[in-house]
């Protein structure tokens, strides 16, 4: 019946097959030069026709062959017996109760990395993002806390997303495309000017069709009203992935601060969510209190994906409570959505009888994710004096 032969024939075919498919593969991603996004150690080799930009006080429009032009700047006095080209422009001062736009870039690509260093108070600097020439931003936070030290003082944090060094250095690496334009604002609603060093690295390249747009939200709420959750975002609407939470954590009550769930509502969900965690402690990647088991005391700690970098003691001469500052991002396991997303978590300590007790804390946050676009506009900013940290 030469069976045999047969099945060598088909497995012949389907080894031909699977070649021929390898092949079109490969000649496809050929033809799909390397945009220059999504950089890690694994792709420094690739060559793309992406090109770098940077703009700071000494190069504010980021053109090539056209920075360090500047002849007036913060640094003039300084370098009145250098001249040009002697950093004559290392800063901005933004005045009292004005905006200033730190970048304004037109064409498609992607910003890379920010670092800045602002003087003044960090809850009254509003940083504002602007994709593509919308009218209502796509990140609006003050500047402390979208680089996770929301407290308005340093703490080191060494994470992939967020740095921030000695002795002030703000730095974040969150790939944010745009395919139009790219606006930066910083605004100072406070009642003296401030002083900011900055430089915004970018790419101009061509950006996926896939490629979402990042979003960031700051909200705060002191006190919490009795036995109601935190809303860390809602009225996300479209497709998209969170992929961080940032928090100041004031506990007004004495004890243990940290029981209560996160919980993601994901597409649709309305009392019980998709997604449901176990303790605070637990979302932020630590465990019991986040003690240290020899000091018995909570211990700071920072890692690439998530940490508790600020701890701060009571200070009962001026009345203020302990305060944490904590972090997670979820780049190894993004919440993706599909039509929109709402996250809240529980301020829970316990009280006698080892029952839970419903807390009433100071709490602020920022949520970041992508999604895509047009986003729904964010709830008010909190007026000055009610984002004021009492120190």
């Amino acid at each position: 019946m030469h069976t045999g032969n047969h099945h060598g024939f088909f497995a012949g075919a389907a080894l031909a097959m699977l070649l021929i498919l390898g092949l079109a593969a490969a000649a496809s991603a050929q033809e799909q030069p390397f945009d220059g996004l999504a950089m890690n150690l694994g792709n420094l080799a690739l060559l793309s026709d992406a090109q770098s930009r940077s703009i700071s006080p000494e190069h504010f429009t980021g053109e090539k062959g056209k920075g360090g032009m500047a002849t007036e700047g913060t640094g003039a006095r300084a370098a009145r017996e250098l001249g040009q080209g002697w950093k004559i422009s290392p800063s901005v001062r933004i005045a009292a109760k004005q905006t200033f736009t730190l970048a304004d870039i037109q064409g498609a690509g992607a910003v890379q990395h920010i670092w800045m260093t602002p003087t003044g108070d960090w809850r009254h600097s509003i940083l504002r993002f602007y994709w593509d020439g919308e009218k209502e931003p796509s990140v609006e936070v003050p500047v402390g806390d979208f680089f996770a030290v929301g407290w308005g003082s340093f703490a080191h944090v060494n994470s992939l997303a967020v740095c921030v060094n000695p002795g002030s250095g703000l730095n974040c690496y969150w790939t944010m495309p745009f395919r139009k334009a790219c606006r930066i604002t910083m605004e100072n609603i406070d009642d003296k000017d401030m002083v900011l060093y900055y430089q915004i690295d970018y790419t101009l390249t061509k950006v996926p069709p896939k490629a979402a747009y990042f979003h960031a939200q700051f909200r705060r709420v002191n006190p919490l009203p009795d036995k109601q959750d935190y809303t860390i975002v809602d009225g996300i609407r479209g497709a998209g992935h969170y992929v961080g939470t940032t928090m100041c954590w004031g506990a007004n009550s004495p004890g243990w601060w940290g029981e209560g769930e996160i919980k993601f509502f994901l597409d649709g969900d309305e009392k019980f969510p998709t997604i449901c965690g176990t303790g605070t402690e637990d979302y932020f990647c630590g465990s019991y209190g986040f003690e240290n088991p020899y000091t018995k005391k909570y211990m700071e700690f920072s890692t690439a994906y998530a940490g508790m970098p600020q701890v701060i003691e009571a200070n009962p001469d001026k009345k203020t409570p302990p305060r944490f500052g904590l972090y997670r991002w979820h780049i190894q396991d993004p919440i993706r959505f599909q039509k929109d997303l709402r996250v809240t978590i529980q301020a829970l300590g316990w009280q006698s009888g080892g029952r839970y007790l419903p807390l009433q804390d100071d709490l602020s946050s920022v949520a970041y994710w992508y999604q895509t676009e047009p986003h729904q506009p964010y709830p008010k900013l909190p007026a000055a004096g009610e984002l004021a940290i009492q120190k």
